[in-house]
């Protein structure tokens, strides 16, 4: 007999399902697709920013140069990363939100986070380890506790408790910021610290 689908797999369903940008002003300029990866027994949480182009291509988030980066930063295979019972992966625009004139990727859709970002908590009950990455997640998800810019709530870090890490983003336009803050590394050093505790005890 099958039992009733968790909160996480009904929830997962309807966020893959969901077209509400189309309807908006303005309007997705591309097919909505989506990508997200959750279970109900995930560890860890990251909440990024929304998938760029070659994630809308493949379906599957940071199957790009930014996840390559994102995974050295933790300190895991691709095959841990791409565990939904290690990895849920629920970003602030779940759709990629096009590119503006200059060929940049957009802010994610507002659309999303409004709809989505409340229920997830509740439906992620394992999680341990939440990675807050990028302007747009730490502006919604630290609101008044981050500090007034990313580089000094990152700096800041230790302020959220072990279970919150703020991080920039791993894109590779960030390599400059990288390696201006030289501190940046001790928060790595942490991170994978951290990973491995939740992942392989």
């Amino acid at each position: 007999m099958t039992g009733k689908p968790s909160i996480t797999q009904s929830l997962l369903r309807e966020i893959r399902a969901c077209d509400a940008c189309v309807f908006a002003t303005p309007p997705l300029p591309v097919t909505p697709r989506p990508v997200i990866q959750a279970s109900k027994n995930s560890k860890i949480r990251i909440i990024g920013q929304a998938p760029g182009t070659k994630v809308h291509e493949s379906g599957q988030p940071f199957t790009d140069a930014s996840g390559d980066r994102l995974r050295d930063w933790l300190g895991v295979s691709a095959e841990e990363f791409y565990d939904p019972d290690i990895f849920a992966i629920t970003p602030m625009g779940f759709c990629f939100p096009g590119q503006d004139t200059r060929g940049s990727d957009l802010p994610p859709r507002k659309e999303c986070a409004v709809l989505w970002q409340d229920k997830l908590h509740p439906a992620l009950p394992d999680v341990e380890l939440t990675l807050i990455v990028g302007i747009y997640a730490v502006k919604w998800h630290l609101g008044d506790k981050a500090e007034r810019n990313l580089t000094e709530t990152v700096r800041a870090w230790k302020n959220y408790g072990p279970n919150i890490i703020p991080l920039p983003h791993p894109s590779w336009r960030n390599t400059g910021w990288i390696k201006k803050h030289d501190r940046f590394g001790e928060v790595l050093e942490i991170l994978k610290t951290r990973v491995n505790e939740i992942i392989r005890g």
